[in-house]
């Protein structure tokens, strides 16, 4: 499995005249270094964070399947999985070259995925997996699911760690350069909540445009983060740089 951990792979910033609200982030090698695990004519699937939403999966999946064509990375098939069709997930799954996890709240998408029983098939599977966001976050053995609706960050129920895909031993926190000073149910998102989970933990911490890059060489860290570690957070690595991440 080769295995990208993005905060968001999409780049809103389209050369005049492409008729599409986003092509991928060409920062930091992540086209490049997807490319070169693309096999012309590999057959893809796209999984929904919110099952029922389907005007926003139906829009979703038209966009990523045309990033991938506009990079020169034609699919012979772009599937979307979401409540429609989710008992397809295993013939589906059985030849797709590569997976995208969407991206959207992490409990309602880590839910689903139970449902899918996609952590079991994703033992066997051997293909591409790009995460988005909250599917990035879902792909964890343990996923810190941090609090973003409101009410969560007060309720003594909610679960802050849930067990992920075990793809991966990261914790990743995406659209750090949006997020980094929310505010939720009274408190700084961060200095008073994300801190306090940090103990005992790492997080990493990516800007848009930054990715995590698993494969069997190895765990890499490309782009601007920063990690969250025992109630601090400081910088690890920065635009255009990459450094090895060890568990």
């Amino acid at each position: 499995m080769v295995l990208f951990l993005t905060s968001s792979p999409c780049d809103d910033n389209v050369p005049e005249g492409v008729e599409l609200p986003c092509i991928f982030d060409v920062r930091n090698g992540f086209v490049e270094n997807l490319q070169a695990c693309f096999e012309p004519g590999m057959s893809g699937i796209i999984i929904a964070a919110d099952p029922d939403n389907h005007e926003m999966n139906d829009e979703m999946a038209q966009t990523f399947e045309n990033c991938f064509a506009y990079h020169d990375m034609p699919l012979s098939s772009f599937t979307l999985v979401d409540s429609r069709n989710e008992e397809e997930l295993p013939r589906l799954m059985a030849t797709a070259g590569i997976v995208v996890l969407s991206g959207g709240h992490v409990p309602t998408e880590n839910a689903f995925f139970r449902r899918l029983n996609l952590r079991e098939m994703m033992q066997e599977y051997d293909g591409i997996v790009m995460g988005i966001s909250a599917g990035t976050m879902n792909c964890a053995s343990e996923v810190y699911a941090q609090p973003e609706e409101a009410g969560e960050a007060t309720d003594p129920d909610y679960e802050r760690f849930i067990e992920g895909l075990g793809l991966t031993w990261v914790n990743v926190l995406p659209h750090y350069q949006k997020v980094k000073n929310y505010m939720i149910d009274g408190m700084r998102l961060f200095e008073d909540v994300t801190y306090q989970d940090s103990h005992g933990r790492v997080f990493y911490a990516l800007v848009d445009g930054s990715y995590i890059l698993a494969d069997e060489e190895g765990t890499t860290l490309f782009g601007e983060a920063y990690a969250v570690s025992d109630g601090e957070l400081y910088p690890i690595c920065g635009e255009e740089e990459f450094i090895p991440l060890d568990e």
